[in-house]
């Protein structure tokens, strides 16, 4: 009731605004970190974001075990990290948690879908729409439906700490 009261729909340049409220419930969130407005967080005290570590708009962070965002990781508009599911094959249908890391310099792109227990490795992309049930290699680009590597990305200079 309090994020939706007052922080989902907070305007854009209210980042500090949003770290506050996310951390007064338990999350860890670097100072230089950005939540943009609709992102949901499910038990932010399982949410971990270092420096300028963003979610952005309308990215739904389905914390059911911990999400670590590392140094300049980006998940993009309307992103799905979830990090729960259920044994279908339990008669009881049981609740399986496994926690999700996106690697320093990695990009979840717009609408992919990040499921439990993967890590996007460092300077990894995930694509628009791409669905990661695997974890992803470090550097590689992948697309898709599961997603698939496309090819290794470019080495940059890396963000200075």
């Amino acid at each position: 009731m309090v994020w939706g009261g007052l922080g989902i729909w907070t305007p854009t340049p209210l980042h500090a605004w949003r770290r506050w409220l996310a951390c007064l419930f338990g999350a860890q969130i670097d100072t230089t970190a950005k939540i943009y407005p609709g992102v949901r967080i499910w038990y932010p005290p399982n949410l971990t974001m270092e420096r300028f570590a963003t979610l952005g708009p309308g990215v739904n962070c389905y914390a059911m075990a911990p999400i670590q965002l590392e140094a300049y990781a980006l998940v993009s508009q309307d992103a799905h990290l979830c990090a729960g599911t259920h044994d279908i094959d339990d008669p009881h249908f049981q609740l399986r948690t496994r926690p999700i890391r996106i690697g320093r310099d990695a990009w979840v792109a717009a609408e992919a879908f990040v499921g439990p227990g993967v890590t996007i490795g460092d300077r990894a992309v995930l694509g628009a729409r791409a669905v990661a049930m695997r974890s992803l290699d470090q550097g590689g680009v992948y697309a898709g439906n599961p997603a698939r590597k496309l090819r290794e990305r470019l080495a940059f200079p890396q963000n200075d700490e």
